[in-house]
């Protein structure tokens, strides 16, 4: 652990936002692991909740590819002071509350690092953003990671379809409820992997910014503490839940059955999974919402709501202009303002 009495301010207050940032993630993005399983049944909200939250904290402690290209992929780490990461943290907060009480699930991760990117622009000028970096890891992910968790998804409950025509549905019903157990479980196990590791970046690039640690601690993994710290930030908020959003992962999109909520899961998650190992902050929320989206074109198309669909899509485009924005501001008043 650091000796906290001779942090800067500045860098504490990024601490405890970057904290703040990993609890709000949590019950923000809970419909990302247990929309699914709440909405078939299968599990009740308290033993969904309670699963998703350990297997997040799990998840957290396991990959730190994602957090180092938070760190050093995406913003060159000497053009990102203390302000810089503040205001990013503080324009993710705002966005995912303000995304979470109109229940639209955008992605918190593009909200981090659209704050991260505007904030640096407005501090040191586009120079100091690595664009190859944004394109390659955010950018390309961004279409792609859901259009990847649709194909996957589609092509999981056609395999399921084709496997068991023949099947008893009361007996298929019951296996696909047991399975789904499992599915959860993986997708909780994902989401910690991904989106944890994002505020374990952050804070790592605070305390480089800040002189507490040498910039060359950005090549390995996040000190431990800064690890235990955010997952048990994320959990704690996973363990919080986010109602609004699990009813419009849920309910809203199509009609789930636990063989689609199998199939949804099993797909986001190796998909999130193979993310993670490639240190691609990918959203989770869409690459569920993708899945969900592909098990319900492999019924019909006309079984998923799709005006439902385009609102979600218009939220995914707006994320990351709208917190750019939003950090821009943020900095100049940090800058200018307070005094920071």
């Amino acid at each position: 652990m650091p000796d906290f009495a001779h942090i800067p301010p500045v860098v504490i207050l990024t601490i405890i936002f970057a904290l703040a940032f990993d609890y709000i993630n949590g019950f923000h993005d809970t419909a990302n692991s247990i929309a699914t399983v709440v909405s078939t049944r299968v599990m009740t909200p308290r033993s969904a909740i309670m699963m998703a939250a350990i297997l997040n904290f799990v998840g957290a402690l396991v990959a730190h590819n994602v957090s180092k290209t938070i760190s050093q992929g995406l913003v060159d780490p000497s053009g990102a002071p203390q302000t810089v990461v503040l205001a990013a943290v503080m324009a993710g907060i705002v966005w995912n509350l303000i995304t979470w009480k109109y229940g639209i699930p955008s992605s918190s991760s593009h909200a981090l690092i659209g704050g991260l990117v505007g904030a640096a622009i407005v501090h040191a000028g586009t120079d100091v953003v690595k664009w190859e970096g944004v394109i390659h890891k955010v950018v390309l992910p961004l279409f792609l990671s859901p259009m990847m968790g649709f194909l996957v998804g589609w092509i999981i409950m056609h395999v399921i379809y084709r496997v068991f025509s023949d099947a008893h549905p009361g007996k298929i019903g019951a296996g696909f409820r047991n399975l789904q157990r499992f599915s959860a479980a993986f997708m909780a196990y994902s989401h910690g992997m991904n989106d944890a590791q994002k505020s374990m970046g952050i804070i790592m690039l605070a305390l480089v910014s800040g002189g507490m640690v040498p910039q060359s601690q950005l090549n390995n993994h996040p000190l431990l503490w800064v690890m235990i710290a955010c997952a048990t930030a994320m959990a704690l908020g996973t363990s919080a839940g986010g109602w609004r959003i699990i009813k419009t992962m849920g309910h809203k999109i199509i009609r789930l059955e636990p063989v689609h909520g199998f199939a949804a899961e099993t797909a986001a998650a190796t998909v999130i999974t193979l993310a993670s190992r490639w240190g691609m902050p990918v959203s989770t929320t869409h690459v569920i919402a993708g899945s969900i989206f592909g098990v319900g074109c492999s019924k019909r198309a006309s079984a998923v709501r799709w005006g439902v669909a385009i609102e979600m899509v218009i939220a995914w485009f707006l994320t990351l202009p709208a917190a750019a924005a939003l950090a821009a501001v943020i900095y100049w008043l940090l800058e200018h303002v307070f005094h920071i």
